[in-house]
């Protein structure tokens, strides 16, 4: 949703409400876990988004803080079965600590054109994850995908019911790197028409670049760790 304040005159609290800091790369020791997910807690993020096996950390920094916990799902290719999805998700959710979770569609599918499996794969996890009370984002991986296929993605995700649509993992190969670009965020906004609220994620790493989202009317951002203090502006 598009707010009356410009990003530019906005403070390093409600800029931090805009972010999802990322938690995410596979090789990081338990030391630096605990810093990056500390870090985003001291930026006011408004989650950390982590890595499964690392939900007890997070739960145990996190807890008693304004900063919510995002796990992704089926992380980084979306390609397991609809019901190991489901089950993953039901892991997640049923612990009572997740806020949000990021799931990612079958782009495969989507690439196939298989619409009503890619929707009932989305709706399943949807499903089981608003009985916990978790939202839920779906990642398209935009960079894989026509402007048309983000189109038509991006319907069924909101037929099925999701809360959030998203670009991109950040972790796509054998594609070019553009993420969260202003065209691909105005296209997706002016598919969810209001109806759902949009992450971009990819590639965001300038303060301008952060900022001009914002005033597009972006609901939230994935940012990597090393880019959370350069967009809120702050001098390590």
């Amino acid at each position: 949703m598009k707010s009356l304040k410009k990003a530019s005159e906005m403070s390093v609290e409600e800029l931090g409400s805009y972010i999802d800091q990322s938690v995410l790369k596979p090789e990081f020791t338990e030391a630096e876990i605990r810093q990056y997910i500390q870090e985003g807690i001291e930026y006011h993020c408004k989650t950390v988004c982590i890595n499964p096996s690392s939900l007890d950390i997070a739960a145990e920094l996190t807890n008693g803080t304004e900063t919510d916990i995002c796990v992704v799902c089926d992380f980084p290719f979306g390609a397991s079965t609809t019901e190991s999805k489901v089950a993953q998700a039901e892991l997640y959710c049923k612990r009572g600590d997740v806020a949000e979770l990021d799931i990612v569609a079958n782009f495969g599918w989507i690439c196939s054109g298989k619409w009503e499996d890619v929707t009932k794969d989305i709706k399943a996890v949807v499903d089981i994850c608003h009985k916990y009370d978790v939202l839920v984002k779906v990642i398209f991986e935009t960079d894989a995908l026509t402007i048309e296929q983000v189109k038509k993605a991006s319907e069924c995700a909101i037929e099925a019911g999701a809360d959030f649509l998203k670009t991109s993992t950040g972790f796509l190969t054998g594609h070019e790197a553009h993420g969260a670009t202003p065209e691909i965020i105005k296209i997706m906004l002016e598919v969810a028409d209001g109806l759902v609220k949009i992450k971009g994620s990819g590639c965001i790493r300038t303060r301008e670049h952060f900022l001009q989202l914002i005033d597009m009317g972006i609901d939230r951002m994935g940012i990597g760790y090393r880019s959370t203090p350069v967009v809120l502006g702050i001098t390590k």
